[in-house]
């Protein structure tokens, strides 16, 4: 090969070079495209299953209505899902990655995914002493041994349980299709809570300044045995805040696993903390019975000089109570 020909040999490779990079980065393009792990959507579905066509859950509150669904305590709307979060089963999850907001879809989860093989070991027969005495009859949902199961038979002081979940062995069908993508962080928040809550709650974010306690990093000439330093500085703090409501405090899912939910409101959401507040408002009879009650707690003085200052016989009262309560009485 002569020196000329050369440079037109290095500049074939630059030029294959660049059209693979090319090539890489639209690669890599095409793969991000669409909804994927982390995003937030909002989704209408309704689940059902393949055999007998049973509604298993939906989001169609007039459906739900029709299905016999007691719609009246329920908050039934298209629900706000993380993918990735395993708010979906992954059958589905893995139909909807890749689109886009007002697609749809159908798909179906296989029963060992959805609500498990029907297992025969699951069906045990019992002493009906176990059973509450109101449940003692088939059909009965019943509590054992922290399973729930519901009864088939009972003959005699023997009673055969099903531990099975109801759709055990059953394949679902979702009917789904993507409302929108959901940017704002509180509706983000208000999503991932209604996994755990079903109740309107009020919340918000701010960004607030707060005064935290830090080490200083130590001179290298410092004294290694001697006590770390410290000092106050203002920080600022992604805070969301959460008004509680009696729905949330007393949800046993809430109280077991509240550090473990408001961590991951602070990882996918990118926030620093997240605060709980519960506001008691004041009313009239709460005033008025607070002021009793202080009276009560040691102003009995307070009282008499009031009286005294009143021209009020503090005896006479006393005879007119008694006399009312005599008449009560008699009544």
């Amino acid at each position: 090969m002569s020196d000329e020909e050369e440079p037109d040999v290095a500049d074939e490779s630059e030029t294959d070079a660049d059209a693979d990079v090319e090539a890489e980065s639209e690669t890599d393009e095409e793969q991000v495209e669409g909804l994927s792990d982390g995003d937030f959507v909002r989704l209408a579905y309704t689940a059902r299953t393949v055999e007998g066509d049973q509604l298993v859950d939906t989001t169609d509150r007039e459906l739900a209505e029709e299905e016999g669904v007691d719609v009246e305590e329920r908050n039934i709307e298209p629900r706000v899902i993380t993918l990735g979060a395993g708010h979906l089963f992954e059958t589905v999850e893995a139909d909807i990655e890749g689109k886009e907001a007002g697609d749809s879809g159908t798909v179906v989860v296989p029963a060992e995914e959805a609500f498990g093989e029907y297992d025969e070991g699951e069906v045990r027969t019992i002493s009906a002493e176990k059973l509450p005495e109101d449940d003692r009859y088939p059909g009965a949902h019943v509590d054992i041994d922290n399973q729930h199961g519901h009864v088939e038979t009972v003959i005699g002081g023997r009673a055969r349980v099903d531990f099975n979940h109801p759709l055990a062995g059953e394949d679902v069908e979702y009917e789904y299709e993507i409302v929108e993508e959901v940017e704002d962080r509180v509706d983000r928040a208000k999503g991932m809570l209604s996994m755990f809550v079903d109740a309107d709650l009020e919340m918000w974010i701010e960004t607030d300044e707060v005064e935290e306690e830090t080490v200083v990093e130590p001179d290298e000439d410092a004294d290694e045995d001697a006590e770390p330093e410290t000092e106050v500085e203002t920080v600022e703090k992604e805070t969301l805040y959460i008004e509680a409501t009696p729905q949330l405090t007393m949800n046993q899912q809430w109280m077991f696993q509240k550090q473990q939910i408001a961590q991951d409101l602070m990882d996918r959401l990118e926030l620093d903390r997240v605060i709980i507040q519960e506001t008691i408002e004041g009313g009239g009879m709460m005033g008025g019975l607070g002021g009793m009650m202080g009276g009560m707690g040691g102003g009995g003085g307070d009282i008499e000089e009031a009286l005294e200052d009143a021209d009020v016989d503090a005896d006479e009262i006393v005879e007119e109570l008694e006399g009312d309560i005599d008449i009560d009485a008699e009544e």
